[in-house]
């Protein structure tokens, strides 16, 4: 006898399939490559912070939190903001712990837009923009960088209409590596104050600025802070991407509507990480040091790639390096990707995944927040080309 057939599902996604960091990574395993594409690192945390972690179990800091987030660690963020960018959040009403900067994104998308609204989002970027502003009943209005990955201000001042609710920016901006200057700073302020938008900032690479820069968040101008969400990652700062523990800084009246999305979203984030965070935030010279400790890598694999016939472009932040390889094939971005994992042995991800209507430059992303090892295999093998 057959089972009556389900209801059928009116997808609220129906464009969305499997990433192209799944695919990718499948084939790199399929195929014993080095994979350089999702962006993670391949070593460990600092054993101290596991040591923070393990104490607060043993502890008994194993039941539920508050809902916002452990106190310590709220008021651990909002010492560290007001110390590197002069941001005053109050850490009870201002700051929420989040789980992973992907919800804290979301959350912040279904706290301010409503269905009909618009959302303009900078492209390339990040995979989950487009889908979160689907699920808000909203629509995203796409303004692509110029050539050099630089924003084009007097295109996303053209693309404000009378029902733009938001602006989402990305600054060290994945995946180009390219960061906010101060000029870009003031110009996002601008923009935002004369049509009364609600900025949302992403900003989980905030420690990963290289060459002397500094970071521009949007935290540190008070008229552009009091409009915004900004959002950073703790598993991004300290390697444990695994962890998906962030938080969003936003004035008061921002951030009571912020909750009211989060507490039904998550409602909170698991207490003895959070509790382990706050403890080893005390030393501040695991984010203070990482600009350098990732400058290192980027200018190890940028001097090992200077030999080959990849153009690399501009990297001032992150932990990504986009290269072209326009002098070594004229393959579309996607079938050089999939060649590069199975006759060269290194994964990379196209960069017209980052786009919603791909765009093909013959330009491909490296990830190197990877062992030296891994990195010296992987130039080995790009060292053909």
């Amino acid at each position: 006898m057959n089972a009556p057939a389900a209801p059928v599902i009116q997808s609220k996604l129906p464009e969305v399939g499997t990433t192209i960091f799944t695919v990718m990574s499948a084939l790199a395993a399929e195929h014993g490559a080095v994979n350089l594409g999702q962006g993670f690192p391949d070593f460990h945390c600092d054993p101290a912070l596991l040591d923070a972690v393990s104490q607060a179990m043993r502890e008994g800091r194993n039941q539920y939190p508050p809902m916002s987030g452990v106190p310590e660690l709220r008021q651990a963020i909002a010492a560290k903001l007001a110390t590197l960018y002069g941001a005053r959040y109050h850490p009870d009403t201002e700051i929420t712990v989040t789980a992973g900067a992907t919800q804290a994104i979301f959350t912040a998308i279904m706290a301010v837009v409503r269905a009909g609204d618009e959302v303009i989002v900078i492209e390339p970027m990040y995979d989950s923009y487009l889908p979160n502003i689907a699920l808000a009943g909203a629509t995203a209005v796409c303004v692509p960088m110029r050539d050099d990955f630089t924003i084009d201000w007097p295109a996303v001042q053209v693309a404000v209409t009378p029902r733009t609710r938001a602006i989402l920016v990305n600054s060290p901006h994945n995946p180009s590596g390219r960061i906010f200057t101060p000029e870009d700073l003031a110009t996002l302020e601008r923009i935002a104050i004369e049509h009364d938008l609600f900025v949302i900032a992403d900003e989980v690479y905030e420690h990963m600025v290289f060459d002397g820069r500094a970071h521009c968040s949007a935290g540190s101008r008070p008229a552009l802070a009091a409009r915004s969400f900004v959002i950073s990652s703790f598993g991004k700062t300290y390697h444990v991407t695994g962890w998906k523990v962030a938080y969003c800084a936003a004035p008061a009246a921002l951030t009571a509507e912020f909750r009211k999305s989060h507490q039904f979203i998550v409602f909170t984030v698991n207490t003895p990480a959070q509790a382990g965070l706050a403890r080893y935030m005390a030393n501040p010279a695991p984010y203070l040091d990482l600009p350098a400790f990732y400058q290192r890598k980027r200018d190890l694999f940028r001097d090992g790639l200077a030999g080959t016939r990849f153009h690399l472009l501009p990297c001032e932040g992150t932990y990504f390096q986009v290269a072209s390889y326009e002098a070594i094939s004229d393959l579309p971005e996607d079938a050089f990707a999939q060649w590069l994992t199975r006759e060269i042995g290194v994964t990379a991800i196209p960069m017209s995944a980052f786009y919603r209507s791909p765009v093909d430059r013959r330009q491909v992303r490296f990830c190197f927040a990877k062992r030296d090892d891994t990195l010296h295999e992987a130039l080995t093998r790009l060292g053909r080309l």
